[in-house]
C-alpha cells in the first residue's frame, strides 16, 4: 500500500503502467503562514477571549475578493494565519519585496489585523510560500498476474486535495476505513477487496477535490457578500425548522461520515430549494404590482419571467 503523499514514488512508478490517468492541477493561488501570540503576550486583556488575542471558537476570515487571509486558533492561545494570495499579480507575494512593503500593504488590506502580528514583516519575509496542488489518478489498484500481489495508493498519493474544507486528512482515514471494509467483506482478500475499494472511493475523492475548490472561492469572495449572508441565514433557518431534511452541505461534511457525493447532492437539493423559493416569492410580488396597477402588467410579468430565469438558473462551477 502506496500512502506516500501528494508526490508519492509508488504512484509515480505506477504511472509507468499502461493507461493510468493521473492529473495535478495547481491553484494560482499560494499560501504562507504568520503567528498571532497570546492575549499576554500583546498585553492585551486575557480575561477578554480566555487568553487568546481574539475569539478562539471561530474561523476567522479577512475575505478580499481573489485573495484571503484567515487565523485559526491552537491549543497554547495563539492563533495561525494563512494568506491565501495569487502568487503574481496587484496582491501576489511578488510584490512584497521589503519590509516597508509589507507593513504597508498590511496596512492597507489587512489594518486590524497588523496590531496582532508583531513580527509580520519578519516572518512574512522569512515563512516560504507554499502551493496549493489537486491530484487525480485512476486507477489506483495493480493486480498482479494471478492475483496474489497487488499495489494500491490511497490518502493522498491517490487524491491530493486543496485544504479549504479541512478534510484531507479525513479523506485519507476514510480511505481506511473503506478498506478495512472491503477487506472484512471478501474474507482478506486483495484481489477482490481492492477493486471494490478504489471503486467506492474514487467517486467521494472526486466530490470533495471540487468542493474544496468551491469552498475556497466562496472564503474568498463571497463571505463579505450581504448576498450570500442573507442565503446562508435562509439555509441554517430551514436546518433549524426541518433538521433531518435539510442537513447543510457544510454539516454533512464537516460533521458526519457522509459519503461526500451524497453530501455534495444535498447540498444541490437545497440550493435549488433556496432559489426556487426565492424566485417564486420575487415573481409573485412583481405579478401583484402588475394586478393592482402601479405597473403595466405585460411589463410586470416580462420583468417576473426575467427574474425567474435568473434567479433559478444553474450556478457557475468554482474556479
Amino acid at each position: 500500500l502506496g500512502a506516500d503523499g501528494a508526490f508519492s514514488p509508488v504512484r509515480a512508478r505506477m504511472m509507468k503502467l499502461d493507461r493510468f490517468e493521473y492529473s495535478q492541477s495547481y491553484l494560482e493561488h499560494g499560501y504562507k503562514e504568520l503567528h498571532i501570540p497570546s492575549a499576554a503576550d500583546l498585553n492585551l486583556d486575557p480575561a477578554r477571549h480566555d487568553g487568546w488575542a481574539l475569539e478562539p471558537n471561530a474561523l476567522h476570515i479577512w475575505p478580499r475578493g481573489g485573495a484571503m487571509m484567515i487565523a485559526l486558533p491552537n491549543p497554547d492561545k495563539t492563533f495561525t494565519c494563512t494568506l491565501f494570495w495569487p502568487h503574481t499579480g496587484p496582491h501576489g507575494f511578488d510584490q512584497l519585496e521589503t519590509s516597508q512593503d509589507v507593513e504597508r500593504f498590511f496596512r492597507e488590506h489587512y489594518p486590524d489585523a497588523v496590531p496582532l502580528i508583531p513580527r509580520l514583516a519578519q516572518d512574512f519575509l522569512r515563512n516560504p510560500t507554499a502551493s496549493l496542488v489537486t491530484v487525480r489518478c485512476w486507477p489506483w489498484v495493480h493486480l498482479c498476474e494471478g492475483g496474489d500481489k497487488a499495489v494500491a495508493i490511497l490518502g493522498d498519493a491517490a487524491h491530493a486535495i486543496v485544504p479549504f474544507y479541512g478534510q484531507g486528512m479525513n479523506s485519507a482515514f476514510e480511505d481506511v476505513r473503506i478498506l478495512a471494509e472491503s477487506l472484512e467483506r471478501h474474507n482478506d482478500d486483495f484481489a477482490r477487496a481492492l477493486p471494490e475499494f478504489q471503486q467506492l472511493r474514487k467517486p467521494n475523492a472526486d466530490a470533495i477535490a471540487d468542493m474544496a475548490i468551491e469552498n475556497f472561492v466562496e472564503m474568498r469572495d463571497k463571505v463579505g457578500s450581504p448576498a450570500f449572508l442573507w442565503r446562508k441565514r435562509i439555509e441554517h433557518t430551514l436546518h433549524d425548522w426541518f433538521p433531518a431534511a435539510m442537513i447543510p452541505r457544510y454539516n454533512l461534511i464537516s460533521f458526519s461520515t457522509v459519503p461526500y457525493v451524497e453530501a455534495r447532492q444535498q447540498g444541490e437539493r437545497i440550493n435549488a430549494r433556496i432559489k426556487l423559493g426565492v424566485a417564486t416569492i420575487l415573481a409573485a410580488t412583481i405579478l401583484a404590482l402588475g394586478v393592482i396597477g402601479p405597473v403595466r402588467f405585460s411589463v410586470a410579468a416580462l420583468t417576473a419571467a426575467f427574474a425567474w430565469f435568473v434567479l433559478t438558473r444553474p450556478s457557475r462551477p468554482a474556479r
